[in-house]
């Protein structure tokens, strides 16, 4: 077994009327022995913005904003900033959010120089709504999960799919910590895997990118959901991790179970070079909710591992419990990617 120690909870819901009912899902970013915390902040009423902390090491927290680094200023954005990540690419951070309007949750992004001020770039996820999605991924695609071809299906049950302007959902978006072949490598989810997008410039992903990236879905699929613990849905968590061994992708898979979802946290391993071949992954959770408060929350049973911090061999994973904390696990890097490579 890969040895996996919690540390509990490092961010709870304060009194400011910004973060009073949630704070989870960050977004991590090192730089040297300082952990630069963006986490989703909720307060009550399900509007998010998106809050700031620092600490010195993994845990110690020695600062923390009481009012919110980025809030909505647009339509598209005006329900909440939603599950940041980032990455630093040459001088720039990149500031992947699920962009909610009240109906559609789509992936955005912002940049920034110094953490301080940004430049939001907008919705660059496919604004195609589920009618349209339905008639392209069937053009093509044939060898794929069914559940991609239900996806129309599902919300059609439900009577959300004949909406014009209900747009497919598209969110976990994260990206690698350095171009690929000379090209931004984005992570994203379609229901119910993970993809990748290549681009070499924001102002690419137009909707005719998208309706020809649908149409084949297939050639894009990194992981899809394979086992018990996963067989729901996955998605991308933390940016990869690049190791000689390959990129290790921390992620969550969904559990349906009699008592409904579980959120793991899974882990997978993927080459350098292509990312879309997968080397390995684990077979059973690499963490799952034991404590009473990853158990109960705004959500119960979620394990959400956005983010992570390295220090002095250890990977610290950060991780939203319950919709509703912010905690903190950590793991041997070796140990991990020595099992991970066991799997190959």
């Amino acid at each position: 077994m890969i040895s996996v120690k919690k540390h509990g909870i490092l961010l709870s819901p304060t009194d400011h009327e910004f973060e009073n009912n949630g704070v989870f899902n960050p977004g991590i970013f090192q730089i040297d022995n300082k952990v630069h915390i963006l986490y989703r902040a909720v307060q009550n009423g399900n509007f998010s913005t998106i809050g700031y902390a620092k600490t010195e090491g993994p845990l110690q927290l020695i600062e923390r904003n009481q009012r919110p680094l980025l809030i909505p200023e647009f339509d598209y954005e005006k329900q909440g900033i939603e599950d940041p990540r980032i990455v630093k690419i040459d001088s720039t951070y990149y500031i992947t959010y699920t962009a909610y309007d009240g109906i559609n949750a789509m992936g955005a992004v912002a940049t920034s120089k110094d953490l301080i001020s940004f430049e939001k770039l907008g919705i660059v996820t496919p604004r195609i709504n589920y009618r349209q999605y339905a008639k392209l991924v069937k053009c093509c695609n044939h060898s794929m999960n069914p559940k991609y071809h239900h996806f129309y299906r599902l919300f059609e049950q439900i009577g959300l799919a004949g909406e014009e302007f209900r747009y497919l959902r598209d969110k976990d978006l994260v990206l690698f910590p350095r171009k690929i072949n000379g090209k931004f490598a984005l992570l994203h989810r379609i229901w119910p895997g993970i993809q990748i997008a290549y681009f070499e410039d924001w102002k690419e992903l137009t909707r005719s990118f998208w309706e020809e990236y649908i149409k084949n879905l297939s050639d894009y699929i990194v992981l899809d959901p394979k086992d018990a613990f996963e067989m729901n849905y996955i998605g991308a968590g933390g940016p990869p991790i690049e190791t000689e061994e390959g990129w290790l992708l921390i992620y969550h898979g969904v559990q349906e179970t009699t008592r409904g979802r579980t959120y793991h946290a899974k882990a997978a391993l993927l080459n350098r070079d292509n990312p879309q071949i997968e080397i390995s992954r684990l077979p059973t959770p690499l963490f799952s909710p034991s404590e009473k408060w990853e158990k109960e929350g705004v959500v119960n049973n979620v394990v959400f591992p956005t983010g992570h911090a390295v220090f002095e061999g250890e990977l610290y994973l950060y991780y939203g419990a319950s919709d509703k904390y912010t905690g903190v696990v950590s793991t041997p890097l070796k140990e991990l990617l020595h099992f991970l490579k066991k799997q190959s």
